[in-house]
């Protein structure tokens, strides 16, 4: 393999990478603004909100605990978890080419 190949793969596996990371940082936001009781009416906290939402949107409703922090701990979480889970994986596969 040239280098100039394996150069290009490396960028395209950090860039995988800190894609993912990016998401659960929205989500880690979120679940953070959330727990702190950040005003909504404000455009910063709703476009977090907005963008979590979009991004947890497979599951942000999948846990029915009693408490409201619970559901969005666990569910905002979990998607926090897998998209660095599955991003950093797929990273390292693209850097392993």
């Amino acid at each position: 393999m040239s280098p100039r190949y394996r150069n290009g793969a490396n960028q395209a596996g950090t860039v995988i990478a800190i894609v993912a990371d990016i998401m659960a940082l929205i989500l880690g936001l979120w679940i953070l603004m959330y727990l702190l009781d950040a005003n909504r009416a404000n455009d910063f906290v709703q476009f977090v909100h907005d963008a979590a939402r979009w991004l947890a949107g497979w599951s942000h409703d999948l846990f029915t605990f009693d408490e409201a922090w619970a559901r969005v701990v666990a569910g905002y979480g979990l998607a926090a978890v897998v998209y660095l889970f599955v991003g950093h994986a797929i990273a390292n596969r693209v850097h392993r080419h």
